[in-house]
């Protein structure tokens, strides 16, 4: 699994984060994408990593431009998890 930040500018109210999420679920094969246009960021959890440049790309079509992205393995915190 693998989890990206994606720092995103240009989302101003709840319906920009709708069409970002929108989007990337049309685009990707992904397992949780949340926006929020306060952070200005998106987190996209995934089976596989996703390709970055075409990631751009589509978000730019929608009208907002991706200004960072971070990508790193993503384990699940589960209930019982370590160091408890």
């Amino acid at each position: 699994m693998t989890k990206m930040t994606v720092g995103i500018d240009g989302m101003q109210c709840g319906m920009c984060e709708s069409h970002i999420n929108d989007v990337v679920r049309k685009y990707f094969s992904v397992k949780k994408v949340t926006s929020s246009h306060s952070k200005g960021e998106t987190i996209i959890i995934a089976p596989e990593a996703i390709d970055e440049q075409k990631l751009r790309d589509v978000i730019k079509e929608t009208g907002y431009e991706v200004i960072s992205v971070k990508t790193e393995p993503y384990e699940k915190k589960g209930l019982f998890g370590r160091g408890r």
